[in-house]
Formats: C-alpha cells, sequence, structure tokens
C-alpha cells in the first residue's frame, strides 16, 4: 500500500501578499487613530488653558470692601480712619477746660451727623452736603483759616475751614460739660493733635435748661468713660458718641454710639445709675 506524502501547508504568493498588504493597512489606521487621540487631548489642554485666560477667578472678581460700604459707612471709615484722638483721651481734655464741670455730651463732629440733633456749639457748616449756612458768620474767630466750623464732608464752604474734615488738622471732637448748676460749656477738640479748638459757654441755654442739665448729672452715678466700656465690651469698636439723655422718665441713660469693624453703628442706650444696658439698636446703613 503506498503512503501519499504529507503535504506542507504552503501560501501561495498572492495570499503571502494579500496578508502582508492588510498587516500594513492595520498597523496605518492604528497610527492614524493614536495621531487623532493625541490632537484632540491637545485641543482639550488648549481649550481649556483659553478659557481659563479669559475667565477671571472668583477671588479677583469679587468687589473690594470700600465699594460694599454704604454712605453713611464710607463716611465713617473716612473720618475715622483720621481720627487720632479717643473718646477718653478728648473727655478728659474737654473737662479740663471748665472748672469743676462734668461731661454731658461729646460727639466726633461728620459721623452720624443727621442722626443727632443740632449741638449748641457752631454748627452751621456741619452739613453733610457742605452747603454754607446762615450761621457761618457766626464763627468765634472770623477768620477763613482758623474756623472751626467747616464741613465734615470737606467741602468748600464760607469759611474754608480745614478743621471739620480729614484734612489738614483733621476732624473734630465736640463736647459738652456743665458747671454744677447745669451752666453748659461747648468745647471743640482737634481729633489729631488733641488740642482745644475753642471753649465757650452755651448762650442759647436758659434758666430751665440748666436746671435739668443739673438734675441729670446728679441722677447719673455711673460716669460716661463707664458707660462707654460697657457698650465697647458688648461690641468691639470705636466711640463716636457719648450723651446724658432721659430714659422716658425712668431716670437717666447714657447714650453711646460704638462704630464696629464692620463701620456699622449700633447705639447701646446704658443705664446710668447701675451700667445696665436697656437698649441696642445698630444702623446698617
Amino acid at each position: 500500500m503506498r503512503l501519499d506524502p504529507r503535504r506542507k501547508n504552503r501560501l501561495s504568493p498572492r495570499s503571502r501578499n494579500l496578508k502582508v498588504t492588510g498587516a500594513a493597512a492595520c498597523v496605518a489606521a492604528a497610527a492614524l487613530l493614536l495621531t487623532a487621540c493625541g490632537q484632540s487631548s491637545g485641543s482639550a489642554t488648549s481649550a481649556a488653558t483659553e478659557a481659563a485666560k479669559v475667565l477671571p477667578q472668583k477671588t479677583t472678581a469679587s468687589p473690594s470692601a470700600t465699594a460694599d460700604l454704604t454712605e453713611a459707612q464710607q463716611e465713617r471709615k473716612r473720618v475715622l480712619d483720621a481720627t487720632e484722638v479717643t473718646f477718653d483721651d478728648a473727655a478728659t481734655t474737654a473737662v479740663g477746660e471748665v472748672a469743676g464741670g462734668k461731661l454731658v455730651d461729646l460727639d466726633l463732629e461728620g459721623v452720624d451727623d443727621d442722626d443727632r440733633d443740632e449741638s449748641p456749639s457752631p454748627t452751621g457748616t456741619g452739613s453733610p452736603t457742605g452747603s454754607p449756612s446762615p450761621t457761618d458768620a457766626a464763627s468765634p474767630t472770623g477768620s477763613p483759616t482758623g474756623s472751626p466750623t467747616g464741613s465734615p464732608t470737606g467741602s468748600p464752604t464760607a469759611t474754608g475751614s480745614p478743621t471739620a474734615s480729614p484734612g489738614a488738622e483733621g476732624p473734630v471732637w465736640v463736647a459738652e460739660v456743665a458747671e454744677k448748676d447745669g451752666t453748659v460749656h461747648t468745647v471743640r477738640i482737634n481729633a489729631v493733635d488733641g488740642k482745644v479748638i475753642d471753649a465757650r459757654v452755651d448762650e442759647d441755654q436758659d434758666d430751665q435748661d440748666k436746671q435739668q442739665t443739673a438734675r441729670w448729672l446728679s441722677e447719673a452715678t455711673q460716669t460716661p468713660e463707664q458707660a462707654a466700656k460697657v457698650a465697647t465690651e458688648k461690641k468691639k469698636g470705636t466711640v463716636t458718641s457719648v450723651s446724658l439723655d432721659d430714659n422716658d422718665g425712668n431716670g437717666v441713660i447714657w447714650s453711646v454710639d460704638v462704630v464696629g469693624s464692620d463701620w456699622k453703628k449700633t447705639t447701646f442706650d446704658v443705664d446710668a445709675k447701675n451700667d445696665t444696658i436697656v437698649r441696642e439698636e445698630t444702623d446698617n446703613d
């Protein structure tokens, strides 16, 4: 019996060429795919980079702190930034101008002036708008440079005084100091160097006013400095006003204004006998 020889599995030249061509095509396709992926990734990275250049970071897009302040808050900041003399120092200086006197009112001029009654001291040019007032001519000095009645906003006035705005001489503390019989003296103090600008008797008070002032002082067993301390212990900040007032027939109070780091003003009514806070109100303007 004859056995047929085992055939070897050989490819024809045509089949071999087809396989080689197919493999080459696969390699080329893979290369194109990798190139496309690389270009896509690079494009995405480039696009992200360009977007980052166009879109600012959130931290830089936020408005400045000053831009967020109201007009009243900006005014408080402006005046307080220029003030060097504290409430305590101004109070000590004012009382020293009147023999045996006691402080009944002390305000930093230019801070929330609209919220307080007019001081008996010359305040004609103390208008927030800086408009001239008929009382400009009543300046104690009459000098165009020495008048203490300038506008708190620094606007031009008839006297051109720089004392009530953070300018050449800076802001002013306006104090009312009473003698034992209730006679009130108005003392104006430069809030930058602490020097007394003017001190004189209030000519507008009558006997009834004097009696009321003397009575209130006799009822107040706590000092304005003690009341200011109570207020600032409740809210950290700068004292801009302290005033002795009637508590609707329930004794007397020290009304204390404190401006915080947010430039908002909080008013504390402190019982003038026991230093208890009877009212607290924050002005968000």
